[in-house]
């Protein structure tokens, strides 16, 4: 591992154009993995705890906002559209 990073770095010293590429490649996946973890604790959809909570998009309520981002929403005046189970 350590003769892969040695490597690595030997081509930034000697091309460093390269830099900004493995800037933004590494700026990308690490926001990937923040908003897959986001998905994976937020979203109502995933469900962790099988015992306690079984069924977790049951006690999501109208206003509540889960998405990431939305347009044209305003989540405060939304009206129930579905039965109390």
């Amino acid at each position: 591992m350590s003769s892969i990073l040695g490597t690595v770095a030997k081509q930034l010293k000697t091309h460093p154009a390269l830099i900004p590429l493995f800037i933004f490649i590494g700026g990308g996946a690490a926001m990937s993995m923040l908003y897959l973890g986001r998905l994976a604790l937020k979203n109502p959809d995933v469900s962790w705890d099988r015992k306690n909570n079984p069924e977790p998009w049951n006690k999501t309520e109208a206003n509540q906002q889960y998405k990431l981002f939305t347009v044209n929403m305003d989540y405060s005046k939304l009206e129930k559209d579905r039965p109390d189970f």
